[in-house]
């Protein structure tokens, strides 16, 4: 049977069993506007679990504002991203005009530069909301070899844009093939004009203190930088998300709702696991507590962030605000040839 692209309502939810979740899945009309600003797919090597098309594809499943694609030290993720979105574009275009039958299921493989099922075998099609897709967001997650705070970067126009692909080539330069080696000296110099989030380490655990690392990069960029605030899912969220709100009122950073998302679905929590051990070298029997304890690292419903971060509402709503700012596209990038550059 061929599948179908499904248009109507959405019903987003969780995806842990009854009573693990925090209650059953909200209706669509309490489904609040969320843009989910940090995603790992899996162009950050043996982290990420998911495809970056199956995680655009999710958003629009789930509703979401917008998404942000952010692997470690590295813009790959984006292009594919970009082409399934312009895809999931094309199919609901087709479905509105034509009904439910899709006309085409071909679509290129830009990997393998073959023509392949988008949907095929037991996979169906996506069922979308009739509204928006989300919009895309080309980021980066910066990780620094002299400071604990990763930093997600968004371009917000063109020339951040160019910025933000000058400073990880800079990275690459210095560093053994494969690697990236920034310092935050280079942050500081790169960081116009893009949207700075930083992720700090675990409050509640013991590390080294960050309130000099933020201060540096805020003092550097007034008005372009936020605190983002990742539940861990161990029963201590609560607690870590107030030590947050601590640490963003003593910077003078805005805090910002951000998933830490891993996956697009929590089915792809063994994988997940598995590419843990290959990155560490160790076999799943002996993983101990770098195993997910659960598949929440996954994309989630802004209902669900509602849930989450209830006595943190701003949080949620920045998430929106920041996405609104990036006005940067793919579509933006234009060649230039030798003589038009000079």
């Amino acid at each position: 049977m061929t599948p179908q692209l499904h248009l109507g309502s959405n019903t987003p939810g969780g995806e842990l069993p009854k009573g693990q979740g925090g209650g059953s899945a909200p209706s669509p009309s309490a489904n609040p506007s969320y843009a989910e600003l940090c995603v790992t797919s899996n162009f950050t090597f043996l982290t990420g679990a998911s495809h970056p098309e199956e995680l655009v594809t999710r958003a629009a499943e789930l509703g979401l504002a917008a998404i942000a694609i952010t692997d470690r030290n590295s813009l790959a993720g984006v292009v594919r991203a970009y082409s399934a979105l312009k895809e999931l574009a094309r199919m609901q275009t087709e479905a509105a005009a034509d009904g439910p039958k899709i006309r085409s299921q071909q679509v290129t493989d830009h990997s393998s530069r073959q023509t392949v099922p988008h949907f095929s075998g037991d996979t169906d099609a996506p069922t979308l909301p009739n509204a928006a897709l989300p919009k895309l967001i080309a980021g980066a997650r910066l990780v620094l070899t002299d400071s604990p705070v990763e930093w997600l970067a968004l371009p917000t126009d063109l020339p951040a844009w160019s910025r933000l692909t000058r400073l990880l080539s800079i990275g690459k330069r210095r560093a053994p093939k494969g690697e990236c080696h920034l310092q935050r000296a280079d942050l500081l110099e790169w960081g116009q004009g893009m949207i700075l989030i930083a992720l700090p380490p675990d409050p509640l655990e013991q590390s080294k203190p960050t309130r000099a690392d933020l201060l540096a990069v805020v003092r550097r960029f007034p008005g372009q930088c936020f605190l983002g605030a990742a539940p861990r899912y161990d029963g201590r969220d609560q607690a870590r998300l107030d030590r947050l709100a601590l640490l963003a009122q003593g910077a003078n950073l805005p805090m910002v709702a951000v998933g830490d998302v891993l996956m697009h679905r929590s089915a792809r929590r063994p994988l997940a696991d598995v590419l843990t051990c290959l990155r560490l070298g160790c076999t799943i029997d002996n993983i101990g507590t770098q195993r997910l304890a659960n598949g929440e690292r996954r994309l989630k419903s802004g209902a669900e962030m509602a849930r989450l971060f209830h006595r943190h509402p701003a949080a949620l709503r920045r998430t929106v605000e920041i996405a609104d700012r990036c006005a940067f596209r793919l579509n933006d990038l234009r060649y230039q040839y030798p003589d038009e550059a000079q």
